[in-house]
């Protein structure tokens, strides 16, 4: 059997997705890692020259960027991605379920249009109301991380309700 993934490190994945970077679930260690674009291409084209003057500290990842070449899709699949989440629709939820139809109505203005994110927060600043909202976007997160653990078969561990 595969080892358990902790849930606070796959939505930790969910929210810090890097652009230089790719980031896979290892299904043998049950954790996330990460490589640079830069290493896995150089392993993928077989840039033996290019990888030999790494330093000490980046020969684990090219380690990592092998096993990853040589075993995608059956060991290493992609994590729970940040545009599949959808932080829009959450948003738009979390101010449907709102019983205060004044603070409602602010949000709903400011979540139109170009800066929909920043707005919405500067609101929920001003309304006092942020941490609702990173409580609601929290609990979110999880069910979603949580069923695309169960999409891919994937055994967890709610570490989440320690954390903080």
């Amino acid at each position: 059997m595969n080892p358990l993934a902790k849930l606070s490190e796959l939505t930790d994945a969910l929210e810090f997705e890097s652009v230089d970077r790719r980031t896979y679930f290892d299904r043998h260690t049950g954790r996330i890692v990460s490589v640079a674009d830069r290493i896995l291409s150089a392993v993928e084209e077989g840039e033996d020259e290019a990888l030999r003057g790494m330093p000490d500290w980046q020969k684990e990842e090219v380690e990592t960027a092998r096993a990853i070449v040589n075993h995608s899709g059956d060991r290493f699949i992609n994590p729970p991605g940040k545009f599949e989440f959808d932080e829009y629709r959450h948003m738009e939820r979390f101010i449907g379920a709102l019983p205060d139809v004044k603070a409602a109505e602010q949000l709903w203005r400011a979540v139109k249009g170009h800066g929909a994110f920043h707005h919405f927060k500067d609101t929920l600043c001003r309304l006092g109301i942020q941490d609702q909202w990173f409580g609601y976007r929290d609990e979110a997160m999880k069910e979603f991380v949580i069923g695309w653990a169960e999409a891919n078969n994937v055994p967890y561990e709610d570490d989440i309700k320690n954390r903080k």
